[in-house]
C-alpha cells in the first residue's frame, strides 16, 4: 500500500538508523515466510469479522434476549474495552513467551468467543464471551505487525504490513453483508458458528505456518506511555480516536437506521452492505494512492467524507438507491482511514513495533467503546436521527482538528520516496 513508499521524519525525534528502521529482535530471516504472513492476515480477518457481527445482528438479537437495541449495542462497546486493555498490556505480560504459542492462544479465544455467544441465553454471559474476544482482538492486533518483522527480510516488511493490513479491508466485505444474511435465513446465532469456523480454520493455518517465534526483546508496558509522549504523538493519537468515534457511532446502528428510515428486509439489508463493504475494500486500495500523493491530505479528507455522508442520509428524502449510493461512499471513505493511520504510526515509531501496535489498537478500540456507548445514549435520548446527526459533525470535526493539529508536510524526494516530516 502507501506504506511501501512513504517515510516520515519526526525531526524532534530521535530516530534509528536503516539497519533497526523495522526490527526488534537481533536477527532477521533471510528468505520470506509468506504463508505464515498469511496466516496473520487470516487472523485479523477472523478477529474483525467477528468484532462487527453485531452490527447487522443488533435487532433480531435484541428481540429474541428481550434487550433493548441500545443495550444490545453494548457488545460492542465490552469488546472494544477489553481490546484496548489488552492491546496495551498484554505485550508485556506475555514478554517472555514464544510468539507463536501466543498467537495460537489468540485464535482459540476467538474460537471460544464466537461459540459461547451462540448458545449463550442471557446478556451477561454475551457480555463476557464478547470481552474474551476483545482480548484476542486487541493482543493479536498489537503483536502482529511486530510478528511479521521477523517472518520476512527488512526490504519486504512494507509489502508484509500491506498484507496483513488488507484483512481489515477483507473482514469489512465479507462480516457485517453474512452476518444479517445468515440472520436473515437461520437466525442471528448461525452468524457466530460461521465465525467460530472461520476462527478454527485460522488455527488451522497458523498452527502449521507460523515457526517457533521465542521472545527476544523484553518489551515492558511502560514504553506505550513513553512512545505516546514523543512529541507529536499524542496529538496524532488524539486524531486517530476522533477519526474513528464518530465512524463506529454510525456503523453500530446502521441496520436500525436502514430499517427506520427506508424499510428494507435483511436481505436488502445484507446488499447494501455488502456494498459498504466492496466500496470499503476499494477504499483501502484508493488509500495506497493518495497516501504515495498526501499522507496529510489523507488524513483529514476521509473523515469529512463520512461525515459530510452521515448528514446527507438524514437530510435528504430517503430511497433505497440514494442511501445505497451513500452507504457505499462512507464504505469507500472510511477504506482509507485505518491504512493512513497505520503508516502514520509505524513510520512515526519504527523501532517500538509491538509498543506502537498497542498504542494503535487502544486508540482505535477506545474510539470504538467510545463511539458505541455514544451512539446508544443518542439513540436512547435522540432518535436514530440524532445519531447521525451527532457523529456526521463529529467526523468533520475530527477533520477539522486532523488540518489543525496533526501536520504533516511534504519535504523533497529521495530514493525511497515522499519524505514527510511530522510538526
Amino acid at each position: 500500500m502507501g506504506s511501501e513508499n512513504l517515510c516520515e521524519k519526526n525531526s524532534n525525534v530521535a530516530q534509528p538508523s536503516n539497519d533497526n528502521l523495522f526490527k526488534e529482535d537481533h536477527t532477521q530471516p533471510t528468505s520470506p515466510a509468506w504463508t505464515a504472513v498469511f496466516s496473520l492476515t487470516m487472523g485479523v480477518f477472523g478477529l474483525l469479522t467477528a468484532e462487527y457481527l453485531p452490527g447487522s445482528l443488533l435487532t433480531p438479537m435484541a428481540s429474541e434476549l428481550g434487550l433493548s437495541e441500545a443495550v444490545a449495542g453494548q457488545t460492542v462497546t465490552v469488546t472494544a474495552i477489553a481490546a484496548l486493555c489488552s492491546g496495551l498490556l498484554l505485550p508485556g505480560l506475555t514478554r517472555t513467551l514464544d510468539r507463536r504459542s501466543v498467537l495460537l492462544s489468540f485464535s482459540v479465544l476467538m474460537i471460544a468467543s464466537n461459540l459461547f455467544v451462540a448458545f449463550s441465553s442471557s446478556i451477561i454471559v454475551l457480555l463476557l464471551m464478547r470481552t474474551l474476544l476483545g482480548i484476542a482482538l486487541g493482543g493479536f492486533w498489537a503483536m502482529a505487525a511486530a510478528v511479521a518483522m521477523r517472518l520476512v527480510p527488512v526490504k519486504l516488511v512494507p509489502r508484509a504490513l500491506s498484507i496483513i493490513f488488507s484483512g481489515i479491508a477483507v473482514g469489512t466485505v465479507i462480516s457485517v453483508p453474512l452476518g444479517s444474511y445468515l440472520g436473515g435465513l437461520f437466525g442471528w446465532r448461525s452468524a457466530f458458528y460461521a465465525a467460530a469456523a472461520i476462527g478454527i480454520v485460522t488455527l488451522v493455518f497458523q498452527w502449521f505456518t507460523l515457526p517457533n517465534l521465542p521472545s527476544q526483546q523484553a518489551a515492558k508496558s511502560s514504553t506505550v506511555l513513553k512512545v505516546l509522549l514523543r512529541p507529536g504523538i499524542l496529538v496524532g493519537m488524539l486524531g486517530c480516536v476522533l477519526a474513528h468515534m464518530g465512524h463506529y457511532a454510525l456503523f453500530t446502528y446502521i441496520r436500525p437506521f436502514l430499517e427506520s428510515t427506508i424499510g428494507i428486509n435483511a436481505d436488502g439489508i445484507a446488499m447494501m452492505l455488502l456494498g459498504f463493504g466492496a466500496a470499503n475494500f476499494a477504499g483501502t486500495l484508493l488509500a495506497g494512492r493518495l497516501l504515495e500523493y498526501s499522507l496529510r491530505g489523507t488524513l483529514i479528507l476521509m473523515p469529512i467524507l463520512v461525515g459530510v455522508v452521515a448528514l446527507l442520509l438524514v437530510l435528504l428524502p430517503p430511497s433505497v438507491p440514494g442511501h445505497a449510493l451513500l452507504i457505499a461512499v462512507w464504505g469507500m471513505a472510511f477504506g482509507g482511514v485505518p491504512v493512513a493511520w497505520s503508516t502514520w504510526v509505524s513510520t512515526a515509531v519504527p523501532d517500538q513495533a509491538e509498543s506502537a501496535g498497542g498504542m494503535v489498537v487502544a486508540s482505535v478500540q477506545g474510539a470504538i467503546a467510545a463511539g458505541a456507548a455514544m451512539g446508544g445514549l443518542l439513540f436512547s435520548y435522540t432518535s436514530i436521527f440524532g445519531v447521525f446527526v451527532t457523529a456526521g459533525v463529529s467526523m468533520m470535526f475530527a477533520g477539522l482538528t486532523i488540518a489543525l493539529f496533526v501536520k504533516v508536510n511534504s519535504r523533497g524526494k529521495d530514493a525511497g520516496g515522499a519524505v514527510v516530516s511530522l510538526h
